[in-house]
């Protein structure tokens, strides 16, 4: 049996786009701090890729708003079911492709402002549907260990693309896809943790026992998530533009997350058939919007 949880969505979806906008501005100067980073290994200048990134003030500057991000992003979910705020970051692909058209004094192109406004529809159908149909419940224990095990397969499946990936060209949607989704495994990981604390404290406070080992890894696969994610995105920056990444991650991130919050979290247990219908519709339709608009930035290279 599962305890239902108070939540806020206005307070967390305010977050949420919180979040969006730092998440927008962070990637726009990590790009920058990595195609600098690219450019002066080409000219031979010393050291290793990764000093030139830690010396790079717009990189460093990037990874603080990023931080800002997360911080913003666990406060949402503290406030609001995964599946209602996750979706919510797809505020930050419009913040990013007008801050991309200011900084390079162009306009975007009619394919471009299409695939922006497809993603914005089907999220928006989604995050409606969502916060009609959602409610958060106390994580249990297999509940976790579904996460866990989910995440684990996850890194296999990763260790095998990364060992073909050595013998062909790797498309360079595949980084932004591997980014968002691990972004999404932070995401889901860290809502269980902030579920499993709220429902101690309700019941009487934090007890260090064996059931709370499973809180522990799931703290660990936080990092080992987060670590993976920061690293996919910093290649998906080398070989896409700042909008195609910024899409990943606020499209195939919630669209992951989401799949976990139904499938494992339990937060559609009571919807109505019509009400995955939907969901299922308008997650498709924001993928869709993703290839149109990585498809879209290809020809303006």
């Amino acid at each position: 049996m599962t305890m239902e949880l108070d939540s806020a969505p206005l307070i967390g979806i305010a977050l949420a786009v919180g979040s969006a906008a730092a998440l927008a501005v962070g990637n726009l100067l990590q790009a920058r701090g990595v195609r600098a980073m690219e450019a002066a290994a080409e000219r031979g200048v010393d050291g290793s890729k990764a000093m030139n990134l830690l010396r790079n003030h717009f990189w460093l500057l990037g990874t603080l708003l990023l931080g800002v991000t997360v911080l913003l992003q666990m406060g949402s979910l503290t406030f609001a079911p995964l599946m209602v705020v996750q979706p919510v970051g797809v505020v930050a692909l419009v913040f990013t492709a007008l801050l991309t058209a200011v900084f390079a004094k162009r306009v975007p192109s009619r394919q471009v402002v299409r695939a922006i406004a497809i993603c914005v529809l089907g999220v928006a159908g989604f995050v409606t549907v969502a916060a009609m149909v959602s409610t958060q419940h106390a994580i249990t224990d297999v509940q976790l260990i579904a996460v866990l095990v989910v995440l684990t397969v996850m890194l296999v499946t990763t260790a095998v693309v990364g060992i073909v990936g050595r013998r062909r060209r790797t498309p360079p949607v595949v980084w932004v896809l591997l980014g968002g989704i691990y972004s999404a495994f932070v995401a889901t990981l860290g809502k269980t943790v902030i579920l499993r604390v709220q429902s101690a404290f309700q019941s009487g406070g934090l007890k260090w026992d064996v059931a709370n080992l499973l809180t522990i890894a799931c703290i660990l696969g936080i990092g080992v998530a987060g670590g993976l994610s920061i690293y996919f995105v910093q290649k998906a920056h080398a070989f896409n533009r700042p909008e195609v990444v910024v899409a990943g991650l606020t499209v195939v991130d919630p669209a992951v997350a989401v799949v976990l919050g139904i499938a494992i979290l339990g937060e559609a247990s009571g919807a109505p058939m019509w009400a995955y219908l939907a969901l299922a519709a308008a997650g498709a339709v924001a993928m869709s919007g993703v290839f149109a608009l990585s498809r879209a930035e290809a020809r303006t290279e």
